[in-house]
């Protein structure tokens, strides 16, 4: 069964299907056509993740992350971070940098981040001299710190897929989208210098930093809300998320003063789009992951990688390469939920810790968002600035870099993903 799943599977991606329907298709005519397994059963696991509470948070953080960015918020921030880091050599790269560090806190979200931040950012930096493809690699590869840190999505999507906790993900998170929002301005300030690219003049100093920092300082403090809340036991995730409404409502409305009845309506609209979307991966790979289930695959994968790599450290280098490769050709949601099942019995049976395992997949896969070929970061920045995806995936070396170190930390040596 899981052949004939595999080679259908293939053959809608091929074809271009949307790899939910690509997945729900393929998982039900491999069920069907065997005729091992009744097919009430497609209907039972499809819906099945449906009922799961804690999965309610996605489309609240989403809301949430739409609300907060769809106003002033992006503008405030921008100019926090250009009066904070802008005037160092290749500003302008740093201010992108940890300007997706800020969004990320907001929206959870790699895409929207490149989608929002690139808008604003890549036409800036091209006015000031920066080359298009240089200023559209940044964003493609800056974006992904969103997936790092709270509220991310895709550690949310894990969790659901590995019993594993939500809030002790979270934690996990914020060394390494650090550690990555680092290594990222250190190498926009290396390539600055060796290009003699401009620096912001931000009028003011520090007066200008303390300013831009109070106007921004209710968004920046969401994920520090978020982290406090479920650290300490006070809410569930999902109260977290609902929280995280109430709260960008309030900013909104009170504190910026930007939200009418028809941005309300649209982010609602926009929220109820991507969970529709995201739901229906989650559906169709718990079809998936039954199937797989019920031909013991993972119990197989793990017996097969224990008695042909036998040494720990070479089973986690393979699950890396496996995660880099599948993470050029699938979407990080549909990645993490397929390969999640499959990866935490190979966690379980070498004692790797499960939440190490869920940020090392998060980063791993996260590389593929800027990856050729279906890189989805990297065709949103190549889009904004008019370059190439050739041009600029050449001007990625340095970002790619440190992601793949990062990654290797992250990996090898469990300090560096710190929970309690």
């Amino acid at each position: 069964m899981t052949v004939l799943l595999i080679i259908l599977f293939a053959a809608f991606m091929l074809v271009g299907m949307p790899i939910g329907y690509a997945l729900v298709l393929s998982g039900t005519a491999a069920i069907l056509l065997l005729g091992d397994i009744p097919s009430t059963v497609v209907l039972l696991k499809i819906f099945q993740p449906m009922q799961s509470f804690p999965l309610l948070a996605i489309p609240f953080f989403i809301l949430s992350g739409a609300l907060l960015m769809s106003g002033r918020l992006g503008q405030q921030l921008i100019a926090f971070a250009a009066a904070l880091v802008g005037r160092f050599r290749g500003g302008l790269g740093q201010v992108n940098v940890f300007g997706s560090a800020l969004f990320g806190g907001v929206s959870g979200s790699a895409v929207a981040d490149a989608s929002a931040l690139g808008a604003m950012l890549i036409p800036w930096m091209q006015r000031e001299g920066y080359p298009p493809a240089l200023a559209a690699a940044i964003t493609a590869s800056s974006s992904i710190i969103a997936v790092l840190i709270p509220p991310s999505i895709p550690l949310i999507l894990y969790a659901a897929v590995s019993n594993a906790s939500i809030a002790q993900l979270f934690l996990a998170g914020l060394l390494p989208g650090a550690m990555l929002t680092i290594g990222l301005m250190v190498s926009c300030w290396l390539i600055g210098r060796a290009r003699d690219l401009p620096v912001v003049r931000i009028e003011g100093g520090a007066k200008a930093v303390a300013k831009t920092a109070l106007v921004a300082a209710p968004a920046i403090s969401l994920p520090l809300m978020i982290v406090v809340l479920l650290r300490f036991g006070i809410a569930t995730p999902t109260e977290v998320s609902v929280i995280a409404v109430a709260y960008a409502l309030i900013i909104r409305f009170a504190f910026y003063r930007d939200l009418n009845g028809t941005g309300l309506l649209a982010n609602i609209i926009a929220t109820l789009a991507t969970t529709g979307v995201v739901m229906l991966v989650i559906a169709a790979s718990n079809l998936i992951g039954f199937i797989l289930t019920v031909e013991n695959i993972p119990a197989m994968l793990a017996d097969w990688a224990l008695n042909t790599l036998k040494e720990p450290w070479l089973v986690i280098l393979m699950m890396n390469l496996v995660m880099l490769f599948v993470g050029m050709f699938l979407d990080l949601p549909a990645a993490i939920l397929l390969l999640g099942p499959l990866f935490v019995a190979l966690a379980g049976a070498i004692g790797l810790d499960l939440i190490q395992l869920g940020v090392m997949m998060t980063i791993n896969l996260a590389i593929g968002l800027f990856t050729p070929p279906v890189g989805t970061t990297l065709f949103i920045a190549s889009a904004i600035s008019r370059e190439s995806v050739g041009a600029v995936t050449r001007e990625m070396w340095p970002f790619y870099l440190v992601a793949i170190t990062l990654l290797g930390l992250v990996a090898f040596v469990p300090a560096f993903t710190i929970h309690f």
